[in-house]
């Protein structure tokens, strides 16, 4: 067993690392996304359905996960979770139609509800309240960072080896890494939470929907979801159709920015909201409210200049997007107590992906048949600009942060 100072940070490691590969497996997809709609020949709102039935089946799946980790433990759904998706994904270069291509969707999708819902909370026992910020910043930086290597490894392999090769690539690690969290002791569910501040809102199922802080932060990442969930869709193909560029090239644009801002604006606001907790409960609600306003005017330029301006309006915007990643998703953890910490979780998923990437990829790509791909980004604007109020209005709510309680029996969960 590792040394007990050491293994948080190496399950963090590992499990940063099977987030990432969830999200290559998942953005794959969407860099070689022209090449399949050559072969099947479907329209862009099909192809923006298929991202709604993936998130339709991953929504219904997780409040399952809750109970099913409680009947065996986090970590044996997580790795149970990791299999399904890893050998989905690879049934994803078989495919031959389009139907098969739904299918291969709806077992991803339920692959990773397991993943999704039950790994923040497994991260969130092993580091205190005042270091969840930067913690929550690392794990998912695996998000803009996953899904920018998945833009490369589909615009690098598909135009050259055809639009299946990538995901056998894809497929592989997850099943390794699996393994190694096989290894990995299981923390006490809740040692490092508040019980000074104990409140039914905040400690029971019913009090979810009486509890301001966590519907604040879970509305604003709705919005914030739809928005980048859109982009993260459809920006390839925009940079490709409306300004010219190659499928390589615009895969790599958008892939070199998300990398870049993954790795420094998600640590980097996690760390900055971390310093503010100091002064201000309200630190998660104000850096994330803020990033987010910031936004808003870099999307316009990167979404109607052109040439360099455009380029930089792109790293710009996704810079302020990605910086609340770390602060929202600590809000939401500490909004909610420990044992009801998967099914907030599993609420919170429902919500934000109800409201935001469902029907955004669908969305965009029926306004982008209907009159064009440039003006279908309106809606992802317009939704950035609500989730920043949302959430400074959600700053008055936020949750002391108090004394930890003290660690449960070795192995609970």
């Amino acid at each position: 067993m590792p040394d007990k100072k050491l293994y948080p940070k190496i399950a963090l490691a590992v499990l940063t690392a099977l987030n990432l590969l969830n999200y290559i497996d998942r953005s794959v997809l969407f860099a070689v996304q022209d090449l399949v709609k050559a072969e099947f020949h479907r329209s862009d709102a099909a192809f923006g359905f298929l991202t709604s039935v993936f998130f339709i089946f991953y929504m219904c799946a997780a409040p399952f996960m809750g109970p099913l980790s409680v009947k065996f433990s986090r970590k044996a759904v997580i790795i149970a979770g990791a299999l399904i998706w890893s050998v989905a994904t690879l049934m994803t270069a078989v495919t031959r139609n389009f139907d098969e291509l739904l299918i291969r969707h709806t077992l991803v999708g339920i692959g990773e509800a397991s993943f999704v819902i039950l790994s923040p909370t497994f991260v969130a026992d092993m580091f205190p309240e005042e270091k969840r910020g930067r913690v929550m910043g690392v794990f998912y930086l695996a998000i803009p960072v996953g899904t920018a290597l998945g833009y490369l490894l589909g615009g690098i392999m598909g135009p050259k080896f055809g639009w299946r090769a990538p995901f056998y690539i894809g497929a592989a690690p997850g099943v390794l890494l699996a393994f190694l969290l096989f290894f990995i002791p299981e923390p006490p569910l809740g040692q490092f939470d508040d019980t000074l501040h104990k409140a039914p809102e905040r400690d029971t199922i019913k009090g979810l929907f009486r509890n301001p802080a966590f519907l604040t932060a879970t509305f604003g990442m709705a919005m914030m979801t739809f928005a980048l969930g859109g982009l993260q869709v459809w920006m390839p193909t925009f940079l490709h159709r409306a300004h010219g560029y190659s499928l390589l090239e615009a895969n790599l644009i958008f892939a070199a920015s998300t990398i870049f801002n993954g790795l420094v604006a998600s640590v980097g606001g996690g760390w900055l909201s971390d310093r503010l907790l100091r002064r201000t409960p309200a630190a998660h609600y104000l850096v994330s409210a803020v990033s987010l306003g910031l936004g808003v005017p870099a999307m316009c330029v990167a979404l109607f200049a052109s040439g360099r301006l455009m380029i930089a309006g792109i790293f710009v915007a996704e810079f302020f997007l990605l910086l609340n990643t770390g602060p929202l998703n600590a809000a939401v953890i500490n909004a909610v107590g420990p044992h009801v910490r998967a099914m907030a979780l599993a609420v919170n998923i429902f919500i934000f992906h109800l409201l935001g990437d469902v029907p955004s990829a669908y969305l965009i790509g029926y306004m982008s048949d209907k009159y064009s791909l440039q003006l279908a980004f309106v809606g992802p604007v317009i939704a950035v600009a609500l989730s920043s109020a949302i959430l400074f209005y959600g700053m008055k709510f936020a949750p002391p942060v108090g004394t930890p309680s003290p660690p449960g029996p070795a192995g609970a969960h």
